[in-house]
């Protein structure tokens, strides 16, 4: 069980903590987790006092376009890609998911917490800019974008839905990947910047060991008690 006593950013613990179900899994392929996903909310929206998810996962190689990306991003053929390829409902550009790279998805009912998509965003970056502070590693946020950057190098990215403010998609934190993949695709559309990942800084970081930092963080920032849970093994 992870828990915090964190009142940080408006959020009233006293009246707003909730349990809130860790499911740490390996890897998945990306559709299933998808489906796991869609699933998760559409129980939430028939009934919205479920408790919250966290999950942490990794993904195969594969690629995601959010519902507006631009096919002008993207550097080989969508239609004949020796690489899955899927549009997604949640906002940004493409991006790329791989081993090594640790991806959570909260399914969160903002109404317990704060009914804003821009303040959600920010949490999210606030989580993982603690845990590379955890390793004094000086994350920090660029004006006008949103995500993670690390003296230069995004090595967080950030895309999410809400629906009846019911959140879904998340986050992906590259801690330990080959990033050649990035190379096929102009990462979240963005020319000028490049990706980057924790191990330049750190090469022997440990994926497990930031998964549990992510863990602690993100029980810190949305006041949350974390209660680790087991996946149905037949849905994955």
């Amino acid at each position: 069980m992870i828990s915090s006593n964190n009142e940080m950013f408006g959020l009233d613990i006293k009246e707003k903590r909730r349990f809130c179900r860790l499911f740490n899994q390996g890897l998945v392929d990306y559709k299933v987790a998808w489906e796991w996903q869609r699933s998760l909310v559409a129980e939430r929206r028939q009934q919205p006092e479920l408790e919250d998810l966290l999950i942490l996962l990794e993904h195969p190689p594969v690629y995601t376009l959010g519902t507006g990306a631009k096919r002008e991003f993207v550097k080989f053929d969508l239609d004949n890609s020796d690489r899955q390829v899927y549009r997604i409902e949640r906002g940004g550009e493409v991006t790329y998911h791989c081993p090594g790279q640790l991806v959570g998805y909260p399914i969160l009912n903002l109404r317990y917490y704060r009914q804003d998509l821009h303040w959600y965003l920010r949490q999210l970056e606030e989580v993982l800019i603690r845990v590379l502070g955890s390793y004094n590693l000086p994350g920090e946020r660029l004006s006008g974008y949103t995500g993670v950057w690390l003296e230069g190098c995004k090595v967080g990215a950030i895309g999410v839905k809400v629906s009846r403010w019911i959140t879904m998609h998340g986050f992906a934190l590259n801690v330990c990947p080959d990033l050649t993949g990035f190379t096929r695709i102009v990462p979240c559309g963005i020319v000028d910047k490049p990706v980057g990942s924790l191990a330049q800084f750190i090469p022997d970081i440990s994926l497990e060991e930031v998964r549990q930092k992510v863990a602690i963080a993100f029980a810190e920032v949305f006041g949350v008690e974390l209660v680790e849970a087991e996946v149905n093994i037949d849905f994955l």
